[in-house]
């Protein structure tokens, strides 16, 4: 039999808001996640991809845009491919649904119910298989008692679902489920980060996190899986897809400058990127100048987002031990210093540099 293709994304969250960057950016990050899914066609038609398997939160929720629903819309009517959709918690089936209210492409076969379906393509040799949230909640697996019958075809399931999740609100699905499943492969979506293709009993299933990140808890390479079923063995590969990275990095400045210090953690994509640095180390008691760094390295990243965490050194407290109205601040905010938290002893630092900025006659 030939080997069956197929492409495995979820969780676009088309048209988030962005509500951390500034308002022009934010409408260029909501221009490209929107050309996501031309990109995506271009991919699949240009890699004779069979199926197009997405598990759901294409869209973030009701506050989407008709130009990008219809932008989506066309790009999968593009796709060489059949594609399934099975909706999540931002983009559950309900009346007034764009999966409802919008004509879909004839390729396109969305799961309408909180139960599963199955739809035979014999000319793929496969079965695909699928189910929807029809509300934001979905507290019962969708998976429970499921079970592939063992008729000589491939297997494929695409599901929003929380595997071996904390709280049972979004398709609390187990391993137990998914080997008794007899699947070959289980499309998963829900999750933002790809951690591996994992097996229970004979059915291999993946996240294949989001394509784009949209904030600092969604880092490093973002992208979909591409997958071949060939002899009943399934080979999962990641693809890099996001147009830009988010990064979360420390520079220490002890011993050198803040400038050379930030320099150095930067990555060489940073200009298309998204950069958070947090600034550690000793310093004198003029400390780092943020504000100055801001404006130095702001055009070096897409965006950049600078936290201070760096302490005063040693050397600086030492001088508590001098005769002098300098030794006797000091020596009050030590007995202060050693005796609080460490939100506290933020508090404390800055104090002494903004002190010892007065006593020294120049601007903190």
């Amino acid at each position: 039999m030939t080997a069956l293709r197929f492409l495995h994304a979820a969780d676009f969250h088309l048209d988030s808001p962005f509500a951390a960057l500034s308002a022009e950016q934010a409408r260029l990050r909501r221009r490209e996640n929107r050309r996501l899914s031309e990109r995506l066609a271009n991919y699949v038609n240009q890699n004779a991809i069979d199926l197009v398997l997405l598990a759901g939160d294409l869209f973030d929720g009701a506050a989407t845009y008709r130009d990008t629903l219809e932008a989506l819309i066309d790009a999968l009517g593009s796709m060489s491919a059949r594609v399934f959709i099975a909706p999540g918690n931002h983009d559950y089936y309900a009346a007034r649904s764009p999966y409802v209210t919008l004509r879909w492409p004839e390729n396109v076969h969305i799961f309408r119910a909180a139960e599963i379906e199955r739809v035979d393509l014999p000319e793929l040799g496969c079965a695909v298989y699928g189910a929807a949230f029809t509300d934001a909640r979905q507290e019962t697996s969708l998976l429970q008692g499921f079970a592939a019958p063992d008729d000589g075809l491939a297997h494929l399931m695409v599901l929003h679902g929380d595997l071996n999740a904390a709280e049972p609100r979004y398709d609390p699905l187990t391993p137990e489920e998914i080997a008794a499943s007899n699947l070959t492969y289980l499309a998963l979506g829900h999750t933002h980060r790809f951690d591996g293709a994992r097996r229970f009993g004979r059915t291999v299933c993946a996240y294949p996190g989001c394509p784009e990140g949209r904030g600092f808890d969604e880092l490093g390479e973002k992208g979909v899986l591409t997958g071949v079923i060939e002899n009943g063995e399934v080979d999962i590969t990641f693809v890099p897809f996001a147009r830009r990275r988010y990064h979360v990095l420390r520079a220490d400045v002890t011993d050198t400058t803040p400038e050379r210090a930030l320099q150095a953690v930067l990555p060489d994509t940073a200009a298309s990127d998204l950069c958070r640095v947090i600034l550690t180390g000793g310093t004198d008691e003029r400390g780092v100048d943020v504000e100055q760094l801001q404006r130095r390295f702001a055009a070096d990243c897409f965006a950049l987002e600078l936290r201070d965490e760096t302490h005063i050194r040693q050397d600086v407290w030492a001088r508590a031990q001098e005769d002098s109205l300098r030794g006797a601040f000091l020596r009050e905010l030590r007995q202060q210093y050693d005796a609080a938290d460490e939100a506290g002893r933020a508090q404390v630092e800055r104090a002494v540099r903004f002190g010892l900025a007065a006593l020294d006659g120049r601007d903190q």
